[in-house]
């Protein structure tokens, strides 16, 4: 919950317009934005550099969103990098579907893991805009967020001594398990939250992608999936139960169920690994509402988490980020509140239409394995209706993509 001011025997206020809380992808875009007009902000970060420039994290993200990065600077490294991403292949029944969405949309993925992402957006913040990031503090406390001074306080881990950031703002960016959200009083935010009662086991192979493409694998044994990393790894999953401990999956049994359940007619071996990740996922979703409290605005996972299932969370993540940095620099430069006013409910649109999105598609995946007949059954129609209705695959192609219009 929030905490009263800080007393001042410890060193004296530091006066900031913006602090923003973590350094993800949506803390760092904020960062950049607030950089770019000008505005006097800190970031501060509970892990060091090297940490969240290496920690392994999703890697699809939407071209809107790269061409958000890239009007505000943010994109060279990534354009020049990035795979491109144009078709998916779901593979069923024993055979092979190629989904050319690119083809429906004019529209395409970039693959670009999230720690280069986030190894860029922190160099163009700190070394090449002069950004004041501070790594490795320690007990992040939020303070006085219900009035028009709020303050962020933290201990240094080097001095062992508590300093405050007396601010205008507070973003939070600091995810699911942050200190932030957890700031507000119980009561002042609604949780909605479900829980799709399975499980994924995330994988990453010492091997080079198998295919060209993202293979989905929708089978009686659960779902698979194959995602290129870079030319020498590769991103899989395995439908397991939600808890279940990695070590129960061996290194053959893993392949012996990836072979199996991506298995189809005329699909080129596997190329198999040695694996250097192996974590179970358990597929929940959280949405917070409003995303505001006082002077403290969420961003990211602090606000919304989204299943992997759909690939989104970076993507909502850059999308908080845009709104928030850019209603920040408007009310700062233009006394514009506009933007800040708004931010909940334009982030939330968005957060809601990803969700349903990820709903839909659990069906398909996870259907077929449900142990229901039914269901089984009425997933398949829904897959097969991919390729059998071209309104059905353009629509589901504007919403695998985030183009879909309406938000």
């Amino acid at each position: 919950m929030t905490h009263p001011s800080p007393h001042l025997n410890s060193p004296a206020e530091e006066r900031r317009t913006v602090v923003v809380v973590g350094a993800g992808p949506a803390g760092l875009t904020v960062g950049n934005i607030l950089r770019a007009a000008a505005v006097d902000c800190v970031v501060l970060e509970t892990e060091s550099r090297p940490f969240i420039e290496t920690r392994p994290r999703a890697g699809v993200i939407e071209e809107w969103a790269v061409r958000a990065l890239q009007q505000r600077g943010l994109a060279d490294t990534l354009l020049a990098r990035a795979q491109v991403h144009s078709e998916c292949e779901f593979r069923f029944g024993g055979e092979r579907f190629r989904f050319d969405y690119a083809q429906l949309t004019n529209r395409h993925h970039y693959v670009y893991p999230q720690p280069l992402l986030v190894t860029d957006l922190v160099r163009e913040y700190a070394d090449v805009r002069g950004g004041d990031i501070r790594f490795g503090v320690r007990d992040v406390t939020l303070h006085d967020l219900e009035t028009d001074r709020p303050a962020v306080s933290y201990v240094d881990p080097e001095s062992g001594q508590r300093h405050v950031l007396r601010c205008e703002f507070v973003a939070g960016c600091d995810g699911a398990r942050g200190v932030t959200r957890a700031a507000v009083p119980d009561g002042r935010m609604r949780i909605s939250r479900q829980d799709y009662g399975i499980g994924w086991l995330a994988l990453l192979a010492e091997a080079p992608p198998s295919s060209e493409c993202v293979l989905f694998g929708v089978h009686p044994n659960g779902f698979a999936g194959h995602m290129a990393r870079s030319a020498e790894l590769t991103r899989y999953y395995l439908q397991c139960p939600p808890g279940d401990d990695p070590e129960n999956w061996s290194h053959d049994r893993v392949w012996a169920e990836l072979r199996e359940r991506l298995g189809a007619e005329g699909a080129p071996p596997l190329t198999e690994g040695r694996l250097v990740e192996k974590r179970v996922l358990d597929m929940h979703n959280y949405v917070v509402e409003p995303m505001v409290f006082g002077r403290l605005f969420l961003a990211g996972d602090a606000g919304h988490l989204t299943a992997p299932i759909a690939a989104k969370g970076m993507n909502l993540a850059l999308h908080d980020a845009f709104l928030l940095g850019d209603a920040l620099a408007a009310h700062v430069t233009k006394d514009d509140d506009a933007g800040l006013d708004g931010y909940s409910h334009a982030s939330l649109r968005r957060v809601w239409d990803y969700q349903e999105f990820s709903g839909f598609l659990s069906g398909i995946y996870h259907g077929t394995a449900s142990g229901d007949p039914f269901l089984a059954g009425t997933s398949l129609a829904r897959l097969r209706r991919l390729f059998t209705s071209p309104p059905a695959a353009t629509a589901f192609a504007e919403q695998y993509l985030g183009s879909a219009a309406a938000f």
